[in-house]
Parts: C-alpha cells; sequence; structure tokens
C-alpha cells in the first residue's frame, strides 16, 4: 500500500509542477500585454476587463487594434469656405452701433415725452373717449353710425381732391367730384355712400401730409401730439392746412361749435372701431414703438401708393 501511495504521489505531483510552471509563465506574459494594451487602450481596456476579464479583453483589444490598422483612417473634415464678403453687402444691413430708431428710419428724439404723452391719450382713451363710445354705441343702431361717418366723409371733399390735383392725379381728381356729386344729391347729403356701393367709385385717401411726401418732403421726428396722438413735422404742417380747406372750421361760427362737431365726428369714428386700439396693446411687447411703428407704415403706403 505504501508503494501504491508514493506511486499517486509521484503522478500528482507530475502533473501540477509542470501546470504551475506554465501557469506562471502565462501569467507572466499576461500581466506585460495587459500593460502594453493597456497603454494603447487606457480608457476603453478598462471597459473590456471589466466586462470580459482579462483573457477575452486582451483578444478583444487586439483585434480592434489590428482592425484599426486594416480600415482606412476617415478624411479629415474639410474646412467650409466662408461667405464672400461681397454677398452681403454692409449697406443692406443696419449698423449695429445704430439705435434703433435710426436703423428703422424713425427718428424719435423726443421720446420721453411722447411716452409721457403716450399716456395721456392712453387714459383719455379708457377713460374719456370708450366710455363715450359705448354709450352712444349702445343708443345708436350702427347703420345711423355708418350714415354719420359718410357725412363727415363726404364733408372733407375738399382736402382729398385738392390734394389730388396738387399731386398731379388728375384721373383722381376727377373721381373724386363725381363721388362728392353723386353722394350729395342721391346718397341725401352724404349720409348714403352710393357711389362706392352702387357705381363702384373707389375712395382716394389724399390730404397735405402725403402731398408733401410725394414732392420729397421727409417726415422729420416723430411727434406724438395730446389728443391727436401720432404725427410728425411734415403731417403736423400738412394737418394744419387742411383744416383750412375743411368746410366746418371756415363755416360754421363760433370755434366752439366747431370743436363740438369735431368731437362728435370723432367720437362717432371711435364707436366703429371699439377693440381695434385694444387688441395692438395685448399683440405688442411695447404699445408705443407698436402704435408709432405702426403709424409710419400706414402713412408711407399711402405715400407711396
Amino acid at each position: 500500500m505504501g508503494r501504491v501511495h508514493g506511486l499517486i504521489k509521484y503522478s500528482i505531483l507530475s502533473i501540477l509542477i509542470p501546470g504551475v510552471l506554465l501557469f506562471a509563465q502565462s501569467r507572466e506574459a499576461s500581466s506585460s500585454e495587459l500593460s502594453d494594451l493597456f497603454d494603447q487602450y487606457p480608457i476603453e481596456f478598462v471597459g473590456l476587463v471589466s466586462a470580459y476579464g482579462e483573457g477575452n479583453a486582451i483578444l478583444i483589444a487586439q483585434k480592434q487594434e489590428e482592425g484599426d490598422e486594416d480600415s482606412p483612417q476617415p478624411a479629415p473634415p474639410e474646412e467650409e469656405e466662408p461667405f464672400p464678403d461681397e454677398d452681403f453687402p454692409d449697406k443692406d444691413f443696419p449698423d449695429d452701433d445704430l439705435p434703433l430708431d435710426d436703423a428703422a428710419g424713425i427718428a424719435d428724439p423726443l421720446e420721453p415725452i411722447n411716452r409721457a404723452f403716450f399716456v395721456f391719450n392712453d387714459k383719455m382713451y379708457f377713460w374719456v373717449l370708450k366710455p363715450l363710445a359705448s354709450g352712444y354705441k349702445y343708443v345708436a343702431p350702427e347703420p345711423i353710425r355708418v350714415g354719420v361717418g359718410n357725412f363727415f366723409y363726404n364733408l372733407a371733399f375738399p382736402i382729398r381732391f385738392v390734394n389730388c390735383a396738387l399731386q398731379g392725379k388728375v384721373f383722381e381728381a376727377s373721381e373724386e367730384i363725381r363721388r362728392f356729386v353723386v353722394n350729395t344729391t342721391v346718397g341725401v347729403a352724404g349720409f348714403l355712400d352710393v357711389a362706392t356701393n352702387k357705381m363702384e367709385i373707389k375712395k382716394y385717401e389724399e390730404d397735405l401730409g402725403q402731398t408733401f411726401g410725394l414732392w420729397g418732403l421727409g417726415p422729420g421726428f416723430y411727434i406724438n401730439w395730446p389728443i391727436l396722438g401720432p404725427s410728425n413735422i411734415r403731417d403736423t404742417v400738412g394737418f394744419v392746412g387742411d383744416a383750412f380747406l375743411y368746410p366746418v372750421s371756415f363755416i360754421i361760427e363760433p370755434s366752439g361749435y366747431t370743436l363740438a362737431i369735431n368731437a362728435f365726428d370723432i367720437v362717432n369714428q371711435t364707436s366703429l372701431r371699439i377693440g381695434d386700439y385694444e387688441d395692438l396693446k395685448k399683440a405688442a411687447f411695447d404699445p408705443y414703438i407698436a402704435l408709432r411703428d405702426a403709424y409710419y407704415q400706414n402713412r408711407r403706403s399711402k405715400i407711396e401708393e
């Protein structure tokens, strides 16, 4: 039995000793390979070891290395050519150094004063004009209010006719005469707009401010007058000139009656447009700027017609 035990021990040692030596050599080689591969793949290799173990990590990293060498390297990205300066001339863009008003073409040197008058007009609208117009709208049906508006529009015929003539618009001036005659007679002193509704005669909204603009006179700086509202130097002078052509100004005396008639005209017009100003204020970040810009765009479009 002792001899058998000795043979068994000898057999076991003969198997274990070479295996231990081979394992030690493989561990030594693995450590050196791990070190070399970690130098090449410092971040990716850590993930491989943690996920697959050291042996598999070595094989995966080697395959990645061989694949990188065999695969063609991507070409470096091409640099985008800058746009040539001639495609974007400086003259097409406003100067960033200019104030917003100047860049937009609107001179507003009196902005602090204009804003104060804007607040005043705003309070006058909500506290005085709108309540009066709402009460008048309640008692006067819309056809009556539209007829009153037609009457005052027909009464302002001299302003439109003279300015059409001053602008050299002969056809438009003749159409204004035809409109005035038809609405004054068939339209019962202008309360009915027969010229538009039956004869399809176009309206021509002309005033002295537009005439000055057509002649090349610039608008000057912006003014927000108390009660009268948005204007500029050119349109203010034109408003005064048009007042001499308005029959109410030189036919009716004393001046107190003239003011009362004009006030009634304003209340009547407002009753037909309640809500427009409120919508503008709701939609605008700065109602003062919105009203000023809307005024300038409206005047520019009328001059260019």
